[in-house]
């Protein structure tokens, strides 16, 4: 009775010949395995092996100068041929070869760098360059899959997988301790390479791994990445003048307590353009220009940012008044 009825319902059964407990046998699908290739693919021929020779002379009369060997790796940003990597890893090299990953070895000319996020710009002339994936308004949170690119040792192109671990800074006031942190693996030949999400756009510049001066400590699976906004900005700053020139106040900056917006001023550098504006240890400092400073990383931020020889209006409270200062902003002292 139950497989006559079940007939009147599912007519199909007469034509494709099922038998009727076949509905309620569940076949188990067989799932592709996870894969990151399609990433690779898309990303892993903007990444380049970089070679360095430096030539050092040798203080023996008529021995041959002294060749000095580097190794790491590039991220092919703009068709024209510029090129990102680590300025430690083209540092005081006499002889910069990039060679692509389909084989081809091109002279590469330094551009600029900035020993501060340890970033170097070159530049190749080639045509029909692959560009690797960039998402201006990329921005990477703890635990998203990342994907390493580069030539650690020089064993060829290799990728390692991590997460990130914590999220870095876009600002031009960042020291290496804020960039982006995961555990991707990265090795010496590393320098420079691409770090990727699990699309193939590129989230950081590899960097460095971290260092403690104790070496009883056994560290491991903390590697750090220059995220892609400051990598970005600093190349194109980098392209434009050859260096990055920073805005410089001269103060100590300390976040606002009990949840008070801004930040207070420590201790300010004698002859400083905080000093010669008349900013005090103790202010505190809730908007430069048409910028409500939250703390105190915005606003070094807001200064690093700024030309040298501009000025800003500084909106501050001291001993309950409220002061407006101009401030005009200096280079950073070398």
């Amino acid at each position: 009775m139950f497989a006559v009825v079940l007939l009147l319902l599912v007519p199909e059964l007469r034509h494709n010949k099922i038998l009727p407990w076949q509905l309620f046998t569940s076949v188990e699908q067989k799932q592709q395995p996870l894969s990151y290739a399609k990433a690779v693919r898309l990303a892993g021929p903007a990444v380049v092996n970089i070679y360095t020779e430096d030539i050092q002379p040798t203080p023996n009369y008529g021995r041959q100068p002294r060749k000095v060997t580097g190794l790491g790796s590039g991220v092919i940003m703009h068709e024209q041929g510029y090129i990102l990597t680590n300025y430690h890893v083209v540092q005081s090299a006499d002889v910069i070869v990039v060679v692509l990953q389909r084989g081809q070895a091109l002279h590469a000319e330094l551009i600029g760098y900035d020993a501060l996020t340890d970033l170097a710009v070159l530049k190749v002339q080639a045509s029909n360059l692959p560009v690797i994936p960039q998402i201006s308004t990329l921005t990477s949170q703890v635990g998203d899959v990342v994907l390493a690119i580069g030539n650690p040792l020089n064993l060829g192109q290799t990728v390692t997988q991590g997460i990130v671990s914590a999220t870095g800074q876009s600002g031009l006031s960042t020291s290496y301790l804020e960039f982006l942190q995961m555990d991707a693996a990265i090795n010496d030949g590393n320098s420079g390479g691409a770090l990727i999400n699990s699309n193939g756009e590129l989230v950081g510049i590899n960097s460095r791994k971290f260092t403690q001066a104790s070496p009883n400590l056994n560290i491991q699976g903390i590697f750090f990445a220059v995220p892609y906004q400051l990598a970005h900005k600093i190349m194109l700053k980098i392209i434009e003048h050859g260096r990055v020139i920073r805005g410089w106040l001269g103060v100590e900056a300390n976040d606002s307590v009990a949840n008070l917006k801004g930040f207070v001023i420590g201790a300010v550098t004698p002859q400083s353009p905080a000093m010669k504006a008349g900013l005090q240890s103790g202010d505190v400092v809730y908007q430069i220009g048409d910028i409500q400073v939250q703390n105190a990383k915005q606003g070094l931020d807001v200064v690093a940012e700024a030309a040298p020889g501009s000025v800003l209006n500084f909106m501050l409270s001291r001993d309950n008044r409220q002061l407006i200062l101009p401030v005009t902003i200096a280079s950073v002292p070398k």
